[in-house]
């Protein structure tokens, strides 16, 4: 395996492994939402990162990017900058063929989940992997199948729940430095309460334990700040979170333009989005860990 120690994203989760706390990866779709993520890592002495969706690198693409880097690289604490995803061939060219003129995602998840067997969710990646990794690129895989979809991503049908077993063979086969698991989770509303196996996790962490394969859970929606605790004590590192800061954030705009000065409004807005932040900072156990 190629020597991460300069990624951000590797380097963030590394310590994150190492001290037994998870990290927020929040994502972004806009410039206030960057500002807010930046300012509670900052006030939290806490390490994050900044996530974006594939639709919002297609609609703000290089200058965009480049603004999010400048603000997660510039900042006083660790935030590297990752895109979440990244199924469709349009958006990986544009994401890779950006890392190869030097606006560069720390790292980058190539989803081929959807594919119908791990065989060939192998295939789909591979190439990806081989390219993001000469510029530098960490890249983040999904091993099973996660159901649902969010916003501007394609919706996937038919979960399929990780086999750990399979785990090894399969970061061998792709590449990649990430593992994002199927555990239970789903993108978008749970219809039922959420039943996780974390026996998958935990197993998973044993497989590659110092091996340098962090866990990322995906499909956090509505779930109880029990459950992130225990999948925090399980071994997961990344978290990503949508919904959570992004719903109170556009409430606040849409109500703070209506009787507002616009600055005002935004700030307002920003703050809402700092807030959220700040309490999965808090849940996580990444404050002062920076």
């Amino acid at each position: 395996m190629a020597s991460w120690s300069n990624n951000r994203t590797i380097q963030i989760l590394t310590a994150a492994e190492k001290g037994g706390y998870g990290v927020l990866a929040q994502t972004c779709y806009d410039a206030h939402s960057v500002i807010g993520l930046v300012r509670s890592a900052e006030r939290n002495n806490a390490p994050a990162i900044l996530q974006l969706f594939p639709v919002t690198l297609a609609y703000g693409k290089g200058p965009f990017l480049q603004f999010c880097i400048n603000a997660a690289h510039g900042a006083k604490v660790p935030i590297s900058v990752h895109l979440d995803h990244a199924t469709d061939t349009e958006h990986l060219e544009l994401a890779t063929s950006l890392a190869e003129q030097g606006i560069a995602f720390d790292s980058i998840m190539v989803d081929a989940s959807h594919a119908d067997t791990d065989e060939g969710n192998i295939a789909e990646a591979k190439p990806w992997v081989e390219r993001l990794r000469k510029v530098g690129v960490a890249v983040e895989v999904e091993l099973g199948r996660l159901e649902g979809g969010e916003a501007g991503l394609r919706m996937i049908s038919g979960a399929k729940l990780t086999n750990p077993e399979k785990a090894d063979a399969f970061i061998a086969g792709t590449g990649a430095t990430i593992l994002a698991p199927s555990i239970g989770n789903l993108h978008g509303s749970y219809i039922n309460p959420p039943n996780f196996d974390l026996g998958i996790i935990r197993a998973l962490r044993k497989t590659f334990e110092g091996r340098g394969v962090p866990i990322c859970l995906h499909g956090t929606d509505e779930l109880p700040d029990e459950l992130f605790k225990a999948c925090v004590e399980a071994g997961v590192s990344k978290f990503n979170v949508n919904s959570w800061g992004r719903d109170p954030y556009v409430k606040s705009l849409v109500a703070g333009l209506q009787n507002k000065p616009f600055p005002d409004a935004v700030e307002e807005a920003t703050e809402v989005f700092a807030q959220s932040c700040d309490r999965f900072l808090a849940l996580f156990s990444s404050v002062n860990k920076a």
